[in-house]
């Protein structure tokens, strides 16, 4: 009944009366176009590989991937053996072996980070001089060659007093090393260690516009990541989450926040046999960063095991499965990168990240096709934009590192990448320029 009839429209409210609501939040839309511009769309790696200034060689990426192998060889040489370590049924088993050999052939590393901090120390200057214009000639050169990881870069030290005058320059000398040897690479990361007050990040601000008004860079080229090492960081004297403040200080150069696990939980007392990434001062820790970066564009990254996967193979295997359980854990928690520091926990990395991905991708790509045919109510389940944004999402950080395929994924969904990426960011607004590719 009335289905024909058409509907009389009227107003109460003269159009000067939104006009007036709009002009009053004209700063609000502002304000949330340049602070919160949401997720920059660009793949996220699902690690990072930390090594030694001095250790780093122009084979290091290649090398990892040959350790990582032979540690599969030895410890787990085919899918069944590696699936009872890890627990994964046999239907999974099969599938995440070998695709975990396939990207250890092709891209052991996501992302590697020079370090010129604690796994490096105190040095002569000149020692430390010489090696951070070497990771520049070899960085630039990998890219050249396309030998290099998707993102490449170096920790510096931080820019508490001691040490202040050794981190500028190191950083100096490599970001001009890479500026002589032809320019700065997409995929370059820079990590601002031990930040403690957000004054340190607006220092690291200043100090990148210098290099860019020395080069000729566009505004803003340079990003970094901070890196969450202190209680400081987390909650200032004041009772304030002090890293929502690192976020506004780094005037949108900053691409990541990175926690540190055990100078964060040494700082708190938390006994060296107890520092994990599973302790509860990680994890209120990492829920913070979580919420301050949340629509900011700033990743949040989780830390490092230091249990190394190393010895007899009932080692090897007790250290597979630690790590394997707090990476899944990590992930289910939304934290989608971490730290890698050994060969032998490549294996276990891409495992939990591709069994993760290929568990719900069925769902997930489910789900998603009824959302794009507007069919979701004969599912009983109705998902909201919000919902496809997190699919769409969730299936292209899969096929990003390799967990699915774009056939497979096109199969279940009718969808195309391009198709993916409109639902991963609908609303698209305004962003600064960043540094990270």
């Amino acid at each position: 009944m009335g289905q024909g009839r058409q509907e009389k429209v009227a107003t109460s409210l003269a159009g000067a009366v939104s006009e007036e609501i709009s002009a009053s939040l004209a700063p609000v839309d502002a304000e949330l176009a340049r602070h919160y511009p949401g997720d920059p769309g660009t793949r996220r790696p699902v690690h990072t590989v930390y090594v030694p200034g001095d250790a780093f060689a122009a084979d290091t990426v290649r090398s990892w991937g040959d350790r990582a192998l032979a540690a599969l060889d030895e410890h787990a040489p085919d899918a069944a053996s590696f699936g009872a370590v890890l627990g994964l049924d046999d239907e999974l088993a099969g599938p995440v072996h070998d695709r975990v050999r396939a990207k250890l052939e092709r891209e052991p590393v996501e992302d590697l980070r020079v370090d010129f901090e604690d796994g490096y120390g105190p040095r002569p200057d000149a020692e430390e001089d010489e090696a951070a214009a070497r990771a520049a000639r070899l960085i630039a050169e990998a890219y050249e060659r396309g030998t290099a990881a998707p993102y490449m870069g170096i920790r510096m030290k931080c820019l508490e007093a001691a040490v202040r005058e050794r981190g500028i320059r190191t950083l100096d000398i490599f970001l001009t090393g890479l500026m002589e040897a032809g320019g700065l690479p997409q995929g370059l990361v820079l990590t601002l260690p031990k930040v403690t007050y957000a004054e340190q990040v607006t220092a690291m601000v200043r100090l990148l516009e210098a290099f860019e008004k020395a080069w000729g860079l566009e505004p803003g080229r340079l990003g970094f990541e901070i890196q969450i090492e202190t209680s400081q960081s987390i909650l200032a004297g004041d009772g304030t989450a002090t890293v929502a403040r690192m976020i506004r200080a780094a005037e949108g150069r900053a691409t990541g926040l990175h926690y540190g696990t055990f100078d964060y939980s040494a700082g708190l007392g938390v006994s060296a046999a107890h520092q994990a990434g599973d302790h509860p001062a990680a994890d209120h820790a990492k829920a913070v960063m979580q919420v301050a970066a949340a629509g900011t564009g700033v990743r949040v990254s989780d830390g490092s095991t230091n249990v190394l996967p190393v010895g007899p193979t009932e080692r090897v295997h007790a250290a597979w499965r630690l790590h394997y359980g707090l990476t899944r854990r990590a992930l289910a928690r939304a934290y989608y990168q971490g730290w890698d520091m050994h060969p032998g926990h490549l294996p276990t990395r891409y495992a939990a990240v591709f069994a993760f991905y290929r568990e719900g991708f069925e769902q997930a790509a489910a789900r998603l096709a009824r959302y794009a045919d507007r069919a979701g109510g004969d599912s009983g389940i109705i998902d909201e934009p919000a919902t496809a944004k997190a699919l769409s999402g969730y299936l292209l950080s899969g096929l990003d590192c390799g967990a699915l395929d774009l056939d497979e994924v096109h199969q279940l969904t009718g969808l195309t990448r391009p198709n993916l990426n409109h639902f991963a960011t609908p609303t698209p607004r305004p962003r600064p320029s960043r540094g990270q590719a």
